[in-house]
């Protein structure tokens, strides 16, 4: 059986033909459209590394079937995610290898877009769903603060959108807590 269906994805509209209705949207996404940022890590729904926004709501992928997104918008880190969110990210230390990391940024985007200035336990409870095995959540929550500083200053600004620049990063020689040989890499022209 196949099925030929069109989504928009990241703003543009794409078919993807399918062999059977049961596919994942990550399978479609990754395999079939070449949209590699939604990583395959645990097919079960249990580490949020293949988040994106469907309808404009956070979803794990792999346990999206593509038949379900017929005519409806698909937005994954390429599209879903502002720049502060990116930026603040890398100041902050809060990527180490970068699996995860898709679906973190993903998961903030939606988060600061349903508040742009949440709470500590807020931004636990939103990213509740996404697994880091090398950060530690500090530099992640670190960075959802810094993104949400920089996205409330941009929205004040009366000047160009992303012409006003962030907060200043933390020295990383004042910084214990980075890790070993990332200090550099992390915060290299993130000032």
């Amino acid at each position: 059986m196949r099925l030929e269906l069109t989504l928009l994805v990241d703003g543009e509209a794409v078919t993807a033909v399918l062999d059977r209705p049961g596919e994942s949207l990550l399978r479609t996404l990754r395999e079939r459209l070449g949209r590699t940022g939604a990583k395959n890590a645990c097919e079960q729904g249990e580490c949020g590394s293949c988040t994106v926004l469907l309808d404009g709501e956070a979803v794990v992928s792999c346990l999206v079937a593509t038949a379900q997104c017929e005519g409806r918008e698909v937005r994954t880190v390429a599209g879903a995610v502002p720049g502060e969110v990116r930026e603040a990210f890398a100041a902050c230390g809060a990527v180490q290898c970068g699996f995860c990391t898709p679906g973190l940024l993903v998961s903030v985007a939606d988060l600061l877009g349903r508040n742009p200035d949440p709470a500590d336990a807020e931004i636990r409870e939103a990213l509740a769903g996404n697994l880091c095995r090398c950060t530690g959540y500090e530099k992640i929550i670190e960075a959802v603060h810094r993104a949400a500083t920089a996205r409330t200053a941009e929205n004040t600004h009366t000047g160009a959108p992303g012409t006003r620049p962030l907060p200043p990063s933390p020295s990383p020689e004042k910084d214990p807590t980075l890790p070993h040989g990332c200090d550099s890499v992390m915060t290299e022209g993130r000032t």
